[in-house]
């Protein structure tokens, strides 16, 4: 599904030049679940932006189910993006003035989906994380592990085929942690490629393979079954 090769990104001030990735290659095959480990600064928030297409590399191959995507425009980002990757944030990023329901529907409504199909599927992807009961709430109304849960029905509504995910599990409790990282196991399970940034060994155990980073490349890789 994703094959990068030699992929450098420098970010420049008038006095400061910082190599986020240095000519860094990687190959996540469809269906797989990876872990990206890694101190802080060493290239994997970078990335995770660049596979989500929310950043451009300065140089190197990046291949998105077999098409070059690395100098693709903006528009063009926007519409792969859409249609094939979801996004799980350690600050679940939902928006307060709409409700779980609002928030799971608004990726439908971005790729026009029709508003008489809409229901059905934003229900459909919250009965999957067992948040239908809390439809009409606000998020604020919600707890952390549940906050989440809603942030996965609106990366998944979409049905993506690649979910990535930046310490999914970063501001909660150990309980909601685990529900959650066992939430992502199985939609990878039902067939979903996830890529997942984390610092935990614990959550990194759930995939089938870790990647570990330093200074913009990999320098380790695991295979965990």
């Amino acid at each position: 599904m994703i094959k990068i090769t030699d992929l450098e990104k420098i970010y420049r001030t008038e006095e400061v030049e910082t190599v986020a990735l240095n000519k860094m290659s990687l190959d996540i095959a469809e269906h797989e679940f990876v872990a990206i480990m890694g101190p802080s600064g060493c290239g994997k928030s970078t990335l995770l932006n660049i596979l989500g297409m929310l950043d451009k590399p300065n140089s190197g191959s990046f291949l998105f189910n077999g098409i070059e995507v690395a100098k693709f425009s903006e528009n063009q980002c926007s519409d792969l993006r859409k249609r094939n990757i979801g996004f799980v944030f350690q600050s679940f990023n939902l928006i307060d003035e709409l409700t779980v329901f609002e928030n799971v529907e608004l990726p439908l409504v971005y790729n026009k989906v029709k508003a008489a199909n809409r229901k059905a599927i934003a229900e459909a992807a919250l009965e999957k994380v067992q948040m239908m009961h809390r439809r009409n709430h606000f998020p604020s109304q919600l707890s952390g592990g549940q906050q989440q849960r809603v942030a996965v029905a609106r990366a998944v509504v979409n049905s993506p085929k690649l979910i990535l995910a930046d310490e999914p599990t970063g501001n909660l409790d150990s309980r909601n942690g685990q529900e959650v990282m066992e939430l992502l196991t199985e939609l990878n399970e039902a067939g979903t490629t996830i890529v997942m940034v984390t610092h935990s060994e614990h959550d990194a155990r759930h995939a089938h393979r870790i990647v570990r980073m330093l200074d913009g490349k990999t320098v380790l890789e695991n295979k965990m079954f």
